[in-house]
Formats: C-alpha cells, structure tokens, sequence
C-alpha cells in the first residue's frame, strides 16, 4: 500500500486534465490505485436501469476517481495549493505546507 499525502475531507485543486482549475472537497481515498474522488470534478454519466431501489431508471451523474498526481491540496492557512512534507516532532506525523510552513490538520 502506498502513502499518500491526501486524506479524505481535505481541499484540492486539480491541476491538470478537463477540470484543472476546479476546486472540492476529497470525499473518497483509493491508496491501491493512487486515485481519490473530488466533488463536483471529473464528473460521468450512465444510463441506469429501472431497479426497486430507483423505479424510473434514467441518466446517473457520478463522481469518477481522478489520479492523484493531477490534484495539490490547498492550504488552509494560505489558501494556495501547496506541496505537502512530513515532520515528526513528537515521534508523531505531521503534515505541513511547504508554503508557509503550517501544519495541516
């Protein structure tokens, strides 16, 4: 399993693709795949068959995973998409903005 820098809850930027620019909130972390889901970004649709959970069926609009690679976390202290490091000051881990040097929660 790999590291990744990114948790779910934080603010993202994407940087590059269809959607660079947009910014949302990660509402979902794949590690296995480096991918994370972002809301409102890298939207798809599909036709959905009429189930007993949704009778009409229709179009779904869903958020696809996006590699993450393509997106920065946006610091909450300076508001800018920032890189993140890693300090252990009490043998705990902690990220940082490499920005302005706070620690991101």
């Amino acid at each position: 399993m790999v590291k990744m820098n990114i948790r779910t809850g934080d603010t993202v930027k994407v940087i590059s693709g269809k959607d660079a620019g947009k910014t949302g909130a990660v509402r979902r972390v794949i590690p296995s795949t480096q991918r994370v889901v972002v809301e409102k970004v890298n939207e798809g649709k599909k036709a959905q068959r009429p189930t007993q959970q949704n009778p009409k069926g229709g179009i779904i609009v869903f958020e696809a995973p996006i590699h993450v690679s393509n997106v920065m976390l946006v610091c909450p202290s300076c508001g800018d998409p920032t890189r993140v490091g890693v300090k252990r000051p009490d043998g705990k881990r902690v990220r940082y903005c490499k920005r302005c040097g706070a620690t991101i929660e």
